[in-house]
């Protein structure tokens, strides 16, 4: 479980600091590891919102660094892009 979390915190901070869009980071990860879903695609399905939620939570109840905020995920809810039920996250939908 924490080994879920370590990564999608590495794979969203990827995002932010290297060329590997969220396209390529989700096709590496259901190609290379077998994920039916990619987790930034994940992340989308199930908001944004409630991720960085979540994550304030955990990180104020444990102190733990993997749950320390992730400025990349911090911007997108700040412009307002949840993922799928806003219509823009690491993706953009139809709405």
């Amino acid at each position: 479980m924490l080994w879920c979390r370590v990564s999608k915190r590495v794979l969203i901070n990827k995002c932010n600091v290297s060329d590997a869009s969220a396209q390529d980071i989700d096709i590496a990860m259901k190609l290379g590891a077998g994920y039916p879903m990619g987790p930034l695609e994940l992340a989308d399905f199930t908001g944004l919102d409630t991720k960085k939620f979540v994550l304030g939570i955990m990180y104020e109840k444990t102190g733990h660094p993997v749950f320390r905020p992730i400025p990349l995920l911090d911007k997108l809810v700040g412009e307002g892009k949840f993922g799928r039920k806003s219509g823009e996250g690491f993706f953009k939908y139809d709405k």
